[in-house]
């Protein structure tokens, strides 16, 4: 059997015809702060293949939208119109999470039948408990009141399984947990990364979260994981201040704005670079913002320009790492892309690393932007859903919702 299904429960261990199935999903989605619009539909449409298999079921779907005091922490009424028209079928909405109204609704359902429930972080109990605790969050509402009403938990939310939360955690104990399609996807091109095969491995972390690329970089060469680290946009600004090179006031003073522990972040690249200099991969020019001025690494960065994008000598230096690599992760974009003129350094890497025969896998919300901009998403091998949840993996953290899922196959397989 394979040595992942040993650790798990997943969709291809029961028949779940005709069962009730209570499905986490993670649809977390961009809201435009005017109109309260769903922006974006990639987290709804990474879930299509799990929820398909489960068309002679009875659905009930948790989800959650941002958390309590930001602008776009509303209700899932919309989320359910959108799932509706993705996946082609009718998904009643109920504005709550275990009432009576919920349970009279189960209760009524034929096979077929999906519906999703109300904002899970709605419900103070699902951000503010520590669940880790089983033997407390057992006795939640939330967990205490479905879990007598489903036969089966499958967890799909990627994006959040480096969360303890109730919604995710809780039912480890009191029904089977059961790992969906997309979390099982996502696990498995991220273990085929960081393993063994797969030739030489190179990641490219940039983008303007250095703490992120930071944590990752460590990781993949403290693990020897990867050959060698090239990184772009703000991480590399931040590996090159902290190298002692001349960066600009405006590009300092970005990264200080940005990162109220930056003197701790500078000391760690200081740190890799002196442990593992020559597998770290600074760009050697770049193209600055206003002026749109080419400069090299060495030449005087005037204050007022921001280092907006690699240049072409760095996008060749790139470039012939990524045509020797034998598995290439991308995360982040070389620049202000966003802007004409500043676009070439992002575009030109993913381009190369599309063209390539490598394992590519590619994650970060802004990659992801770009990608689907010039049309390059199915030349890519797998691209994460993940944020946080991918970082956190790749850096070797524990992960919750993963633990939870062994937890729960240990429990049932002894039938504890």
């Amino acid at each position: 059997m394979d040595e992942f299904r040993n650790e798990y429960f997943t969709m291809d261990d029961f028949d779940f015809r005709g069962k009730t199935i209570l499905l986490r999903l993670d649809l977390n989605s961009p809201i435009h702060p005017l109109t309260g619009e769903i922006m974006g539909d990639a987290r709804f449409r990474s879930h299509v293949k799990t929820i398909n298999s489960l068309k002679e079921s009875r659905v009930i779907i948790m989800a959650h939208q941002s958390r309590p005091g930001k602008d776009d922490f509303t209700s899932l009424k919309d989320h359910s119109r959108r799932l509706e028209k993705i996946i082609g079928r009718k998904v009643a909405f109920i504005d709550s999470l275990f009432g009576s109204d919920v349970i009279r609704h189960i209760e009524s359902m034929k096979n077929g039948d999906t519906v999703m429930l109300e904002n899970t972080r709605f419900y103070s109990e699902d951000v503010t408990l520590d669940a880790s605790d089983l033997d407390t969050i057992e006795k939640t509402n939330l967990v205490r009141i479905l879990s007598g009403h489903v036969d089966y938990f499958i967890n799909d939310a990627f994006p959040a399984i480096h969360r303890n939360q109730v919604s995710l955690t809780g039912f480890t104990r009191k029904i089977p947990n059961v790992m969906g399609r997309l979390i099982e996807d996502e696990i498995r091109a991220l273990d085929a990364f960081t393993g063994k095969k797969n030739g030489k491995k190179i990641a490219i972390l940039a983008g303007a979260k250095i703490d992120d690329s930071i944590a990752v970089s460590e990781s993949f060469l403290k693990n020897k994981i990867t050959s060698s680290v090239c990184v772009g946009g703000v991480v590399a600004n931040a590996f090159l201040w902290a190298s002692g090179r001349n960066i600009g006031k405006k590009n300092e003073d970005f990264i200080i704005k940005n990162n109220k522990n930056h003197d701790k972040l500078i000391k760690k690249c200081r740190e890799l670079l002196e442990k593992y200099g020559n597998s770290i991969i600074t760009p050697v020019d770049f193209i600055l913002n206003p002026s749109k001025i080419r400069i090299s690494l060495g030449e005087e960065i005037p204050n007022d320009q921001i280092m907006a994008d690699i240049g072409p000598d760095s996008i060749a230096l790139f470039t012939e790492k990524i045509r020797n690599a034998g598995s290439i992760f991308i995360n982040g974009p070389m620049g202000m892309y966003e802007m004409d003129g500043y676009q070439s350094g992002t575009y030109e890497i993913l381009e190369e690393i599309a063209k390539s025969k490598a394992l590519t896998i590619a994650g970060g919300g802004h990659t992801i932007s770009a990608i689907e901009t010039i049309g390059l998403g199915k030349y890519i091998s797998h691209i994460s859903t993940g944020g946080g949840a991918l970082i956190s993996y790749l850096s070797g953290e524990p992960m919750p919702v993963l633990e939870a899922l062994k937890q729960s196959k240990k429990h049932f397989d002894k039938g504890e």
